[in-house]
């Protein structure tokens, strides 16, 4: 009988605790039904500069610290990339791209879709990434042509009690802006439909749906991230990137939140967002600065890989990749204002490379000169640092000569929009008025055609317009290509620098004259050539260079070139 009852108090204690424990589930359940909130941090279109600059942005250090106080204050935090990353500048290129992967990595990325630039080691190079990438590479609309997807379609990550869908999306473009060997034998397929495939998919398997996309707001895209968030329901926020758009609060579209924050990190996007019963009850957009960055302190962790990075980097730029007999001129002075072997050698590579009909760089581009003797990657990359990349234009031969004399436009002061040429010649008097000096242009030997339709090899810089080159802007791309320095090191390679020549396809007209000449009885002419400075000119006459460049009423007297008229008093 003992036995019995302390038997049923036991089932009776198990019953009471089975039923207690049952209870604080359905309160744990009930509690998840109160407010989440959830952190959204995005970059896109870094191009690989990781590192603060005057001219770019806050570094990806300094990204890192952010991240990392957010963190602090909320344990939901998503980071995600929306392309264009891991190629750009030096610091990527030299590593194909995984460098990038490595401070991303270190910082704790969550995912990220491909952009067009993200293919331009190749697609196996792209997939050799993605396995060293602790995050994963999706883009839903990429497959090869057996139908089979290149990268995941999508992830579902699991944060502070919610699904998130995340899917990618990258432009179709990307056929003609990388090389087209890259992504041969790959089908972008339409993002607008694939969209909709994937949101039926996800919707109910997850609590938020996040879009990765590389297709940007342009007007001249067909598609763009703005046309996917009208025609597809269901998707609550657009992480975009690919057109440098940066939108400091978002836009709404369809219900559908768009964010993007322009280009090479110059800012960093957080969207902040509350899900209660069952929707998204609050969601806002902002953009961190790099000013707003100015006095963060940079992240070690990330400190220390870029750093590391930057070592191994010195034991490929000190790799030997040709040979030159000669000098190739990149003075500042010589390629701001005339042809010269270096700026010719630039513009071949780019032509040959392209199969282009003309091409056309800035002098300001070209920064330093080669020494005779071995080139090194490093000297090519000091004579190329801006990471720039090739792209072939349509272009108007109206616009050509406009873009010419444009960059002649300041001769003989130093420009650098001044432009080196390869496929064509041009021939323009200084002594008249800027915008009508050119005197003849040919093409392949033939005058140019205004009205005829080029294919011009440039650098990105100068096809968005850059250097005040606007009549490129808005010319349609038929190619992008890749990095200048990359372009460079691979023609030295294959033809060395029989191409670094000075061959006439610049010419300035000039009257006849004699070295010294007699103008009238208190004055001579002098005309300038090769090796002379001023003082020296001056030191001949028996006069102060002071006085000279007074009397010839020079701008800027440290400046004088070869053919030059100058005017001597007779004392």
């Amino acid at each position: 009988m003992k036995k019995f009852f302390k038997l049923s108090f036991v089932l009776v204690f198990m019953l009471i605790f089975t039923s207690l424990f049952t209870t604080g589930t359905f309160i744990v359940n009930a509690e998840s039904n109160d407010s989440i909130n959830l952190t959204i941090v995005h970059t896109n279109d870094t191009h690989a500069r990781v590192e603060e600059g005057k001219y770019t942005g806050m570094g990806f250090a300094k990204i890192a610290a952010k991240i990392n106080e957010l963190r602090k204050n909320n344990e939901n935090v998503l980071v995600l990339d929306a392309g264009d990353t891991f190629h750009g500048q030096t610091i990527a290129t030299i590593s194909k791209g995984e460098s990038i992967v490595k401070i991303m990595n270190t910082i704790g990325y969550d995912a990220m879709v491909v952009g067009n630039h993200d293919f331009n080691y190749g697609q196996k190079r792209l997939l050799e990434l993605a396995e060293k990438a602790k995050f994963p590479l999706l883009a839903a609309n990429v497959e090869r042509e057996d139908g089979t997807k290149l990268l995941k379609p999508y992830i579902i990550k699991k944060i502070g009690g919610l699904n998130v869908g995340i899917f990618g999306l990258a432009t179709p473009e990307t056929v003609y802006k990388t090389h087209p060997k890259n992504v041969k034998g790959l089908v972008f397929k339409d993002p607008v439909t694939v969209a909709k495939q994937v949101v039926a998919e996800l919707k109910d398997k997850t609590d938020i749906i996040i879009a990765l996309t590389h297709l940007g707001m342009d007007e001249s895209s067909k598609d763009t991230s703005i046309k996917v968030a009208k025609e597809v329901d269901g998707i609550d926020i657009i992480v975009d990137g690919h057109s440098h758009t940066m939108l400091p609060e978002g836009m709404k579209v369809n219900g559908t939140l768009i964010v993007q924050t322009g280009e090479y990190d110059k800012n960093l996007g957080i969207v902040n967002l509350t899900y209660k019963d069952g929707k998204i009850t609050s969601m806002s957009a902002k953009l961190f600065t790099k000013e707003e960055a100015a006095n963060l302190p940079k992240d070690e962790k990330v400190v220390k890989v870029i750093n590391e990075v930057k070592s191994e980097n010195e034991k490929i730029t000190s790799v030997v990749v040709g040979n030159t007999d000669i000098k190739l001129d990149g003075e500042r002075a010589h390629v701001r204002t005339r042809e010269t072997n270096l700026g010719n050698l630039i513009a071949t590579a780019m032509l040959k490379a392209t199969n282009a009909d003309v091409a056309l760089t800035n002098g300001g581009g070209i920064r330093a000169s080669i020494e005779p003797g071995e080139i090194t990657q490093g000297e090519i990359i000091t004579v190329l640092p801006f990471g720039n990349y090739v792209v072939v234009k349509e272009v108007k031969g109206s616009d050509l000569v406009s873009a010419i004399e444009h960059g002649i436009s300041s001769y003989p002061e130093p420009k650098g929009a001044f432009p080196h040429v390869a496929g064509m010649t041009f021939k323009f008097d200084p002594a008249k008025k800027p915008g009508n000096r050119l005197i003849e242009v040919k093409v392949a030997g033939q005058p140019i055609d205004l009205n005829k339709t080029y294919k011009l090899a440039t650098n990105d810089f100068l096809a968005a317009g850059g250097d005040d080159y606007k009549m490129f802007a808005d010319d349609k791309i038929l190619g992008e290509y890749p990095a200048l320095d990359e372009i460079l090191v691979a023609h030295i390679q294959k033809y060395g620098v029989s191409d670094a020549k000075i061959d006439g396809r610049i010419a300035v007209a000039k009257k006849d004259v004699v070295k010294k000449e007699k103008v009238s009885n208190n004055e001579k002419v002098y005309v300038v050539v090769s090796g002379d400075v001023l003082w020296k000119i001056a030191e001949k006459f028996n006069l102060s260079w002071q006085d000279l460049a007074k009397y010839n009423r020079l701008r800027n007297p440290h400046f004088i070139l070869p053919g030059q008229k100058l005017l001597i008093p007779v004392q």
